[in-house]
């Protein structure tokens, strides 16, 4: 069977389409992978209740019985939480990579806080919080790992949503984006300050304001991303 001049041009045209569909799911996952363990960790811990509100993300992580900042940790599952730090900023990175539209500046505009992302995921999963790691050294890994996790996360969705035409994006999910990025930078300096203070009022929440809006935005942009139409990247 022979191929029609014009067949090599079409399956030449489809591969943009793969690597939209490709960049739009792994952004989906990364988030998906975080809610989803931290959701089975969380179920998992009923000797006290686990608290959205009171506890740290961290926590999850931890098998213990141990202490740290006065809460007391016992992760039934904390596997399945350090599985999740570890594979939902390498998941967000590919996504990152895969996405079409970014050049020169722009691309690494985008790609150094998310790699940020993914080493403080990895060293989240790889270095658990718990109080035995503050006496052995271990926990300033872990303490770096939040860190590079907070920053990286919220800078990615703020170069996301300042450059929403480069990656086919809206302007009002540019905008949605933007926003995002900073009520997480906010959130994530009254966290400091919160555990600093030792006042530990709702950190938790306060903690989550640092992270969960993150996610559900990148969320929406990897929906957005997969379902549009492949266009040639914006110049200039």
């Amino acid at each position: 069977m022979t191929m029609t001049s014009d067949e090599p041009a079409k399956a030449e045209a489809l591969t943009p389409n793969a690597q939209r569909r490709t960049a739009g799911a792994l952004l989906i996952a990364g988030p998906a992978i975080f809610l989803l363990a931290e959701f089975i960790a969380a179920a998992a811990w009923t000797d006290p209740p686990y608290s959205y509100t009171h506890h740290f993300i961290s926590n999850l992580g931890v098998h213990g019985p141990s202490t740290l900042f006065g809460q007391y940790m016992y992760s039934p599952l904390a596997w399945v939480m350090n599985t999740g730090f570890f594979l939902f900023g390498i998941a967000i990175l590919a996504g990152v990579a895969a996405l079409r539209g970014l050049r020169g500046r722009h691309r690494w505009a985008a790609l150094v806080p998310a790699t940020l992302l993914a080493a403080g995921g990895v060293l989240l999963g790889s270095f658990p919080g718990s109080g035995e790691a503050m006496n052995d050294g271990t926990g300033d890994f872990h303490a770096l790992g939040a860190l590079a996790g907070f920053i990286g996360a919220n800078v990615l969705a703020i170069v996301l949503g300042s450059m929403h035409r480069r990656v086919g994006l809206s302007l009002k999910l540019g905008r949605t984006l933007v926003a995002v990025g900073v009520i997480g930078l906010v959130s994530m300096v009254a966290y400091f300050a919160d555990i600093i203070s030792g006042a530990n009022v709702l950190v938790g929440l306060v903690e989550r304001g640092a992270v969960h809006p993150f996610l559900i935005g990148l969320t929406c942009a990897g929906v957005s991303i997969w379902r549009g139409r492949s266009r040639p990247s914006a110049t200039g």
